[in-house]
């Protein structure tokens, strides 16, 4: 009796601390969602409850991956695979399946990401779990259009707006829409990209989606640069940042100002540019994002080049290198090394 009262507040425990990691999570928190994670892992292996501990390995592997940890993500997402085929236990495997597809396509390998996305599509059919498969489909058409294929996105794309607009799922269609004017930009037609962008906006304005309104105006300022309105990109770039700033989003803000300085970059600015990319450089060193780190060091290394400051432009770039060797990340690395070897 004793024993089974232990595990029952060993469970309890663990429930409570996996809803606290879960919310970390939502909010972007990723350092905090680590501790909990590997705290939860080591409770549910002291229960031996190998479904707890399934969905800790997971939750390791996605911190990690928001960490851009990606090796240690993929280390700990095959181990929550081999657990969950172990048991037989499919919707274990089709989660965890979507999992390792987003680390893949974080790392650059897009034909992986794929074949495991279209490994857990039947899955979720077979599990009758619309909600999963609607969404691994969301990620099968993104992946089409970073694959050079956005005709193919957009058929499934308009293929999962209908199934989310029967389900009435306002906040998943206003994401499709986003998906769909990616695809649009990605056949060079920025104009309907734009009107994609906007019924998505308008959507996230209705139902108070201030996060999901912040990502469609990053879309929609994009655009407007690919349209030639490089001061309507600001304006647009500018209440993007304010909007983050109120959700104290040090990510997307991070992003914010990079993107402002990449657009008076454009503008010739070069004195505005380097001070907004200076900025997205602290928030991307704070939230250990490498990826954004590594950009926003090439993007002012590229600065210094225009001002014939050479030195300063190869300070930059090497620092780039050093971070890039750290990480895994194959297309960004060929990135760095391509701009030293221009120097």
């Amino acid at each position: 009796m004793h024993q089974s009262t232990h595990q029952s507040t060993l469970g309890q425990r663990w429930d409570q601390q996996r809803n606290e990691a879960l919310y970390f999570y939502k909010n972007g928190k990723y350092i905090d969602f680590l501790d909990l994670a590997r705290e939860n892992l080591r409770l549910a292996r002291e229960m031996q409850d190998s479904a707890r501990e399934g969905n800790a390995l997971n939750d390791l592997g996605l911190a990690y991956l928001s960490c851009h940890q990606c090796q240690q993500a993929l280390e700990f997402l095959h181990q929550a695979l081999d657990l969950a085929e172990a048991a037989h236990h499919i919707q274990a495997i089709a989660t965890t399946l979507t999992n390792l597809g987003s680390a893949y396509g974080t790392l650059g390998q897009l034909s992986k990401a794929m074949e495991l996305f279209q490994h857990a599509l039947p899955l979720f059919q077979q599990l009758h779990d619309l909600p999963g498969e609607i969404s691994a489909l969301h990620q099968v058409a993104l992946l089409h259009t970073r694959l050079g294929e956005p005709k193919r996105a957009l058929l499934i794309h308009h293929q999962v707006l209908s199934r989310r607009r029967m389900l009435g799922d306002f906040s998943g269609e206003a994401t499709t829409l986003n998906g769909i004017g990616f695809a649009y930009d990605a056949l060079g037609e920025p104009e309907k990209a734009l009107h994609y962008f906007q019924e998505a906006l308008s959507i996230q304005r209705a139902t108070r989606n201030l996060l999901g309104e912040a990502t469609t105006l990053n879309n929609l300022a994009s655009v407007y640069s690919d349209l030639g309105q490089p001061q309507q990109a600001l304006l647009t770039y500018h209440q993007v940042l304010l909007t983050y700033r109120a959700l104290g989003d040090r990510q997307g803000e991070a992003t914010a100002l990079h993107n402002l300085g990449f657009t008076y970059a454009l503008l010739g600015n070069s004195e505005q540019a380097l001070q907004f990319y200076t900025q997205a450089l602290i928030h991307y060193q704070a939230t250990g994002d490498r990826p954004g780190e590594i950009t926003v060091l090439l993007n002012i290394g590229s600065i210094y080049l225009e001002l014939t400051q050479k030195q300063q432009a190869r300070v930059c770039y090497l620092q780039a290198k050093a971070l890039v060797e750290q990480i895994d990340h194959q297309p960004l690395a060929r990135k760095v090394q391509q701009m030293i070897d221009a120097l």
